[in-house]
């Protein structure tokens, strides 16, 4: 038998189901792992005995046949969604300490299926970044290296970077994540691994720590396709306590995985070719349209041509959102306060000492075009940008029913490598920041390696609410890319 780490979510489910392993023994060995691999800084927060007692509560419902659909799965959480009674920080020094007193609903959603926590998970501050390297906990490692003797340390991707790392060194089953501008899919290629941003209002953002309410989504990180469908169905539904969550029925996803794409027309967006695109992941561009058209997809060209201006707007949009949301930090409430001579002076002691540069630039840039005289120069003219950009899309779905993209411009790099250029590194979510614009769903899937070894990603791109359509295509691309690799030192032992 493979380790119990080394396990799918489907596969460890049947095991459990079988009665060839306990819910106990499964997060045993998981807690294990995660010992074992500290140095990568994956979790802020361990909780071992709150995972131990909900694998014992799993294992008498699975000895009275009342498996739940996550019945036993060992799950990590993104530190940005709130946990009774256990420390949620959004990686910020200023909620240091803070403990809820409630449950966000998709983590709750999690619970009720049957899943343990073993714990928090690293994230760039507010969930502000791709690199996981602006967390006020230190740098989440990818497992991943190169394979050219350059022995650097690797960014996981972020802003979900401690899940992404979590997942692809076999720490956690399956994670939460969210995505703003990409905080999933961008890590999920990064790593190796599956993830998927929803339709905007498919899962709820009740008890979500907020960075741009516009644009946040929650979604799930896996080993495979079928696991994010399986996640993402427990994940969904109408939730009352938040008005953007969608009431609509949440489909059984995993049947959309039918192996075929007979009658789908892919489009192929020509914007996405951009000038200085990593080779590599031009040619897993290519073998991705093959795939399809082997599957019987019909290959169709598109145009997305507001795409150029995506950045820049999603740089005034994201930013304003944020200067608004982070305006509760100032500590009266909740989480760090810095005493000061009077009520204005602990105000800014606390959030200068509370939040790190990258968030404080964000709350500076917001800030100020949300200010008089720049508010319509900037903000209104984002607003109307995005309008634009929904529009591309609505136009080339009435040509093709998915689009496939790649997911990042450039595999992983190193730590350190573009953080003297802010520009530089938000030029990591270039080709993912139109989907939260527009609201539509998006997942990412491991297709092969680079030439240093490296994970390459490809990006389904779905009409809003058919996140069906995304996991049928991305079943397709995972069963032709037959994608096996992991990261070095993670190997399938013998249990």
């Amino acid at each position: 038998m493979t380790d119990l780490t080394d396990l799918t979510i489907t596969q460890a489910l049947a095991g459990l189901s079988a009665k060839d392993f306990s819910a106990t023994e499964l997060t045993k060995a998981h807690l294990t792992a995660m010992e074992n691999a500290r140095h990568l800084n994956a979790y802020i927060v361990e909780t071992p005995e709150l995972a131990l007692s909900q694998a014992k509560a799993s294992d008498d419902r699975i000895a009275k046949g009342q498996m739940g659909k996550l019945e036993g799965i060992p799950l990590g959480i993104k530190d940005l969604f709130c946990t009774t009674g256990v420390q949620t920080t959004a990686g910020s020094k200023i909620l240091e300490g803070f403990k809820p007193t409630y449950e966000s609903t998709v983590s709750q959603n999690l619970l009720n299926a049957g899943s343990s926590m073993l714990g928090k998970l690293n994230l760039d501050e507010f969930a502000m970044g791709s690199s996981n390297t602006t967390s006020a906990y230190g740098n989440v490692i990818s497992p991943w290296t190169r394979n050219n003797g350059d022995n650097r340390p690797l960014v996981p991707g972020g802003s979900s970077g401690g899940s992404s790392a979590a997942v692809a060194a076999r720490l956690c089953l399956g994670a939460t994540g969210t995505d703003t501008g990409g905080s999933i899919r961008q890590p999920a290629a990064f790593s190796g691994i599956v993830g998927i941003k929803p339709t905007y209002g498919r899962c709820s953002r009740w008890g979500v720590v907020a960075f741009a309410s516009s644009l946040d989504q929650a979604g799930p990180f896996a080993r495979t396709v079928e696991d994010c469908a399986l996640l993402l169905e427990v994940m969904s539904g109408h939730d009352p306590k938040d008005s953007t969550s969608a009431n609509l029925p949440v489909p059984n996803f995993r049947q959309s995985l039918t192996g075929d794409m007979k009658g789908l027309r892919v489009g192929i967006p020509k914007e996405y070719r951009m000038k200085g695109m990593d080779p590599a992941i031009e040619k897993s561009w290519d073998q991705g349209i093959a795939w399809c058209k082997d599957a019987g997809a019909e290959i169709v060209d598109v145009s997305l041509p507001h795409t150029q201006y995506a950045l820049p707007a999603y740089y005034i949009i994201a930013p304003a959102e944020a200067s608004s949301n982070l305006a509760r930090y100032d500590g009266v409430r909740y989480g760090q306060r810095v005493e000061g001579k009077n009520l204005q002076d602990m105000y800014e002691l606390t959030r200068a000492q509370g939040f790190g540069s990258e968030v404080k630039r964000r709350i500076m840039i917001g800030t100020y075009v949300l200010s008089a005289g720049y508010y319509d120069a900037y903000y209104i003219k984002a607003q109307k940008i995005r309008r634009l950009i929904a529009d591309d899309f609505k136009k080339a779905y009435e040509q093709c029913d998915v689009l496939l993209t790649p997911a990042t411009p450039s595999p992983a790099f190193a730590i350190g490598e573009n953080e003297d250029d802010p520009v530089k590194m938000y030029l990591n979510d270039v080709f993912t920041v139109t989907v939260n614009l527009a609201g539509l769903p998006g997942m990412s899937v491991p297709v092969g390696l680079s030439p240093d070894g490296l994970p390459l990603g490809l990006q389904i791109i779905g009409k809003a609410w058919d996140e069906a359509t995304v996991f049928r295509t991305g079943g397709v691309i995972e069963r032709a890319a037959q994608f096996s690799a992991r990261p070095q030192g993670v190997t399938s032992r013998a249990a």
